[in-house]
Parts: structure tokens; C-alpha cells; sequence
């Protein structure tokens, strides 16, 4: 029986109902001091527990999808997501200030191993104000290379999410760094921050009217800010972006909408609207056209097709946004100018696991699809 079946969740339903019952029951029995009794209390209590916190988790699980099997639950799912690229049918102190720096794992220089530095961006068109965490490959340090510009890619956290996430647990630069060093991808530099530029509201990457820039922010300010601090190439098409939940629905948004800043825009398990809820409040103020172009699917529909590369990811099993990334994909093909990639699990849930799953694979697709030199 599967994870997410009814026939799991109903069993532990029955379960925590029978010991519940059972309890109560047996109760008057098992009322003595003996340690039989006692023994017998305790085993009954500690049962009932098990199997109501259990059909409690079971019944999150398939509201969130946060697994998708039991070898997902357990971390046992190990390969590698496969990108299949669909044909078409037919301030004054400065803009960027480093906090703190650190190093990759391991031991040595970082012209060996690259170096993670803490910043914060400070918007300069936007106001806006965002901690951040830069990657930094081994090549920058090279005093052989130090004229060499390299491509960026901006990488986003869900809601709320923590940029730390991106780099202990979702682990961006070593994989990076491991893919350059093996050659299939070109050294590259990561800035990885949460979409959530206005704490703790959910701005959705939208310019919201009277509110936060968010779109802006991360379209004009934050590659500005990079570039004058970094050696970033400042050639077309030397930026991407990437992202996992809410921040790959922003990842999608910010290529489509401005794919004269991004040659590629990767979106892991991402949907296609912003949403309205009590984490967003009213992002839109009654501006249909921005509500409209908020719509992933209605912009490709009613505007020009944007020359840039998507991807997308989903599984089978596992993930609520599946038929919606096939009726995405289908669309994108539809507009012959805007490329679309996938990739598509046969089992994963919305979670870090399955993410760590699709990441090598993606930062190889992103990478070429930048201008490298």
C-alpha cells in the first residue's frame, strides 16, 4: 500500500479508532498496581498514540504532498531527475555589501574550493533590502583567470524558506562546483536568497500597487547589484534563474516577463498563478492587467512569446502540480519561440529530497544556456 493512498490513511484511521476503543475497554482490567497492569496501561496508551499521530501525518501528507512513497519518506529515492527538452511544433556605500564569507566543505583555498560569502543587496530603484548568500566558484580566485567574467544564476527558496536551506540542505554550491569540476557545467556564480524580500508577507515576485517591488527588485536591482560587485559577464543571455515551490513559480515569471535579463528560468515543482491568501493579502489592488500577467498561462496566451528557456519539474506520483506542468508544457510548445524542458519523476514529493534529485541535472541545463564568456 502506497504512501498516499486512501487505503493506507483509512487503515490508520481504523487503527487509532480500535486502540482508542480497545483502551477504554480493557481499562477496568488493567486498573491494578502490578506491573502486569501497569505494563498493560502504558502499552495500550503508548499504541494509541502511535497510530493517531500516525493517521494525523498521513492525512498532512496527502494535504501538502510533502512524500510521495515510503522510499521517499525514508530518503531511499536516489535517481537523478532527467531533463527532456521538448521540440516546438511548428545605496551610496553601494548596491552590494559582503557580511561575511565562509568556506565550501572541506579544506583548502578557495581558489581550490570556492568560497560562500554572505551580503546584503540593497535595492536601489526599489528600497528594497535582502540578506543573501553568493557562491563563488574556484575559478574567480585563479590569479591566472582574474580577467575572466562569469554567468550568474539567482536561486530562490520557497515560502517562507531560509536562503541557508539553499546551501546546507539543498546543497547549490557543492553540487555546482561538483558538476564544473567534472566539466558538465561551467563555473558559475549562485546568488541564493528567499523570494520573501518583505517579511513575513508573501509577495508572489509581484510589483504590488502602493507595496513592495518585488518583480523589480529581482529583475533590475539585484543583477545590477551583482554585477558592480562581482566579475559577472555582462554579455546577453549570462543570466538564469532557478527555483523550488513558490520560488520557482517566480523563477518562470521572472524569464518569461523579462527575458532580456534572463536567457533561462528553471522552476522546480512550481505552479503557474499567484495565489491570494492570508500570506499574500490583496497583491493586486484591482489591477487586472497585473493580475492577468501574474497568470503564467494567460501571458502566453495574450502576449508576445518570450525569447528565452524554461524548465519545469514535476513526478507522477507525489506532486499536485503534474497535470498542470503538462498543460504548461504544452502551451510553451505552442508559442514556437519560447523553449521548453522537463522533467518528470515517477515518484516525488513536494520536499528537499526530491529537489536534491533535480538540481544536477538542472544546474546543467541552466549552464547551457548561458553565455558563459
Amino acid at each position: 500500500m502506497g504512501l498516499t493512498s486512501n487505503t493506507t490513511l483509512s487503515l490508520a484511521v481504523l487503527a487509532a479508532v480500535l486502540l482508542f476503543a480497545g483502551t477504554v475497554w480493557q481499562w477496568p482490567r488493567l486498573a491494578g498496581r502490578g506491573w502486569r497492569a501497569v505494563s498493560g496501561r502504558v502499552g495500550l496508551l503508548f499504541a494509541t498514540q502511535l497510530a493517531l499521530f500516525a493517521a494525523v501525518g498521513l492525512a498532512a501528507n496527502q494535504a501538502f504532498g510533502f512524500y510521495a512513497s515510503w522510499s521517499d519518506l525514508f530518503g531511499q529515492e536516489k535517481d537523478q531527475g532527467v531533463v527532456v527538452d521538448h521540440a516546438e511544433d511548428g545605496r551610496p556605500a553601494g548596491p552590494l555589501r559582503v557580511v561575511e564569507t565562509t568556506r565550501l566543505a572541506g579544506a583548502g583555498h578557495p581558489r581550490v574550493i570556492g568560497q560562500i560569502q554572505q551580503v546584503a543587496i540593497a535595492g536601489r530603484t526599489t528600497g528594497i533590502d535582502s540578506p543573501a548568500y553568493v557562491y563563488l566558484p574556484p575559478e574567480y580566485f585563479d590569479p591566472q583567470q582574474r580577467t575572466r567574467t562569469f554567468p550568474a544564476v539567482v536561486i530562490l527558496t520557497g515560502y517562507p524558506g531560509t536562503a541557508k536551506a539553499l546551501v546546507d540542505k539543498l546543497q547549490y554550491p557543492r553540487t555546482a562546483r561538483e558538476l564544473a569540476k567534472d566539466g558538465r557545467m561551467e563555473p558559475t556564480i549562485l546568488v541564493m536568497l528567499r523570494p520573501t524580500v518583505a517579511p513575513p508577507r508573501d509577495t508572489e515576485c509581484v510589483d504590488i500597487p502602493g507595496g513592495p517591488k518585488t518583480e523589480s527588485f529581482f529583475a533590475k536591482d539585484l543583477p545590477a547589484a551583482v554585477a558592480e560587485h562581482y566579475r559577472v559577464n555582462k554579455k546577453p543571455g549570462s543570466w538564469g534563474v532557478i527555483g523550488n515551490s513558490t520560488g520557482g513559480y517566480c523563477a518562470l515569471k521572472l524569464a518569461m516577463h523579462h527575458p532580456g535579463v534572463f536567457a533561462a528560468g528553471a522552476g522546480l515543482s512550481p505552479y503557474y498563478t499567484a495565489p491570494t491568501d492570508p500570506t499574500t493579502g490583496d497583491l493586486f489592488h484591482g489591477d487586472k492587467k497585473l493580475r492577468n500577467e501574474a497568470d503564467l498561462r494567460w501571458f502566453l496566451k495574450h502576449r508576445p512569446a518570450p525569447d528565452t528557456s524554461l524548465l519545469v519539474t514535476s513526478s507522477k506520483v507525489g506532486e499536485s502540480n503534474y497535470k498542470p506542468t503538462l498543460k504548461f508544457i504544452e502551451e510553451v510548445k505552442a508559442t514556437n519561440k519560447t523553449r521548453i524542458s522537463s522533467i518528470i519523476l515517477e515518484s516525488g514529493g513536494h520536499n528537499f529530497n526530491t529537489w536534491r534529485r533535480e538540481i544536477p541535472a538542472t544546474l546543467q541545463w541552466v549552464s547551457g544556456r548561458l553565455s558563459s564568456r
